[in-house]
């Protein structure tokens, strides 16, 4: 029967039956399949909904309805004609330079909107005749336009920021995830993004001796002047996060900000338009809530029934190296884009490879920023890529040809990912702040405990201990993360178990930050628990310091890499139990490293 209904749901899901409605059928068809029973399987889903909207994550949840009218006020206020103009003046007199302007105004207008298909429509008819007009081929100029429909959504205040934060944090996998810090984390690849597009559009303006504009101060004063007003939203939001603004409180402001501006100063919008645009923004804000309100409930039932744990298994056991899942998760994540809208995409897919991720040591602000950028792409990628559609509907032209001029710019995102996956120095996360506490909450010292409140100790058996000062001699990065846990048992005053929080607290700080080696000697057991013997006979033992004989640089490593893994079982095991963590990290390598 349960076989019968899941074949229904595919088939519903095929015939373009609403998203939400797939998640909770999804839903009920695995509650009344589970050995809960169906009122505990459902209603405890469905219950997930409430602590959503009223828990740490409806703070961030406030914030979409805002920017999202925000950008549809700005759209209808043609704020893309000043913008271009402005870029146009600043930047038309370099080789490429109308192709850069193009580059930074779509991205600039996407933070505005949050959805590509909007800046296409609101700046393809302005940008693809200028750019047609000063020489450039139609049809780069026809790829340009849709490669760069999406390149904004790295930079905030860009609305798939705060969705992603809010659905990661709703999976409770990191206390110290802060949305506020992760919001600012896609701004160097960003940069990035458009640094590389920028070069080819540069590369094309000189192979093809494209004519330049003449620059005009009076005509550069002109525009930034009608300009400004609207250039400044996205830095003034920035500036109002960084000075310890809730996101909610910016979100409103902005809107407030907008309509004075367009409808008091500029005139570019009537009254009447306020409520016109709201029921359109209003739509959009629905849908993407009722998808994740309904996501989060057949959340509630995978993670019940293990399904991300058994992943993080099964894919550990299956994929050995870092990097090769990396490399899975981009692949994976490039189909995901291009056949599901980003917000679908964020709430669906996200619960599911966020725990095999942490599995990887994958920092979640990192994460973060290889998810977007890969449904960046998914965007521009062929057959059923978003723009590749809207970029044919709005120029009349054929879906092949559209696809074909987008190649260049295609292969450059492409690079641009892969450059931004393998190098995470280029996520650059604000330091923690410790928000409503001044130094006088933080202590000295702190021992470091197992999240059980077990104390940590060395060779010695003497605790182990971090004093404030020692925090001195560390890196930058590191120097706040390690001064942050002085002010943990302040932070966890109100929570209901505050020795508890502070136990989690310092164990997940300790695994992190410290590599420590708590248990010197490993016995090796196989699948089934059974000691594994050499050749002789002999159960085999690893010791720690025998791993510096090793001579094969990757054999060090997963040596090594044994022992501080074991080590992070006990301090914090997770979702699961410390023996079964530490059974799954010895069988592995057993398994990988055979006598």
């Amino acid at each position: 029967m349960v076989t019968i209904l899941i074949i229904v749901l595919l088939l519903a899901f095929i015939s373009g039956a609403p998203l939400f409605t797939i998640m909770l059928g999804a839903l009920g068809i695995g509650a009344a399949a589970s050995g809960r029973g169906f009122e505990i399987g459902f209603n405890g889903g469905v219950s997930d909904l409430i602590s959503m909207g009223l828990g740490n994550q409806g703070e961030t949840l406030a914030t979409i309805p805002m920017f999202i009218y925000a950008g549809y006020l700005l759209a209808e206020a043609k704020t893309a004609d000043r913008l271009v103009r402005f870029a146009n003046a600043a930047l038309g007199w370099m080789p490429g330079g109308l192709a850069i302007v193009t580059i930074l105004t779509c991205a600039l207008f996407t933070v505005f909107t949050g959805a590509s298909g909007v800046t296409i429509i609101a700046l393809g008819g302005v940008l693809m005749p200028a750019l047609v007009k000063n020489g450039y081929p139609e049809r780069f100029s026809m790829g340009l336009i849709a490669g760069t429909g999406s390149v904004g959504l790295l930079f905030p205040p860009a609305l798939p920021l705060f969705v992603y934060g809010a659905v990661y944090g709703l999976q409770q996998l990191d206390k110290d995830f802060d949305t506020q810090r992760f919001i600012f984390a896609g701004i160097v690849p960003g940069f990035v993004l458009v640094g590389m597009l920028s070069a080819v559009a540069v590369t094309v303006a000189l192979i093809k001796k494209l004519p330049r504009q003449k620059f005009d101060i009076r005509e550069l004063a002109v525009s930034f002047i009608k300009a400004l007003p609207e250039l400044f939203i996205p830095f003034g939001v920035l500036l109002g996060l960084k000075h310890k603004m809730l996101p909610g409180e910016m979100a409103a402001l902005t809107v407030l900000y907008v309509v004075v501006l367009e409808v008091g100063i500029y005139k570019m919008l009537k009254p009447k338009v306020l409520w016109t645009t709201c029921r359109e923004a209003m739509a959009m804000v629905g849908a993407i809530f009722i998808i994740m309100f309904c996501a989060t409930a057949f959340t509630n039932y995978l993670i019940n029934a293990e399904v991300p744990q058994k992943l993080v298994e099964w894919t550990k056991e299956h994929v050995d190296s870092r990097i090769v899942f990396l490399l899975a998760l981009n692949v994976i994540l490039l189909i995901v884009g291009t056949v599901m809208d980003i917000f679908s995409a964020i709430v669906i897919i996200l619960p599911l490879i966020a725990r095999t991720a942490q599995a990887y040591g994958i920092d979640p602000y990192h994460l973060g920023v290889i998810f977007l950028l890969n449904l960046e792409v998914g965007y521009l990628h062929p057959p059923v890529g978003l723009n590749l559609f809207i970029t044919s509907v709005k120029f009349q032209r054929p879906i092949t040809e559209v696809m074909w001029a987008t190649i260049p710019f295609l292969i450059t995102m492409i690079v641009a990912l892969l450059t931004i996956t393998y190098i995470p120095q280029l996520t650059v996360v604000p330091a923690a702040e410790v928000r409503g506490l001044d130094e006088n909450a933080a202590v000295p010292e702190v021992a470091l405990v197992a999240s059980d409140g077990t104390p940590l100790k060395d060779d010695t058996g003497k605790p182990l201990v971090v004093k404030k000062t020692d925090c001195d001699a560390l890196q930058s990065d590191k120097k706040d993360a390690c001064a942050n846990v002085f002010f943990y048992a302040a932070q966890c005053k109100a929570d209901p178990k505050p020795d508890e929080c502070v136990h989690h607290k310092i164990a997940s700080y300790a695994k992190r930050n410290m590599q420590l080696v708590l248990q010197r000697e490993i016995p090796l057991i196989d699948d089934d628990k059974n000691p594994v013997k050499d050749s002789s006979g002999n159960p085999i033992v690893k010791k720690f310091d025998d791993c510096a004989k090793e001579t094969d640089k990757e054999a060090l490593e997963a040596c090594r890499a044994l022992f501080f893994d074991v080590s992070g079982c006990k301090i914090d095991p997770g979702d699961t139990t410390t023996e079964k963590c530490t059974f799954n990290v010895i069988s592995k390598y057993a398994r990988d490293n055979p006598p």
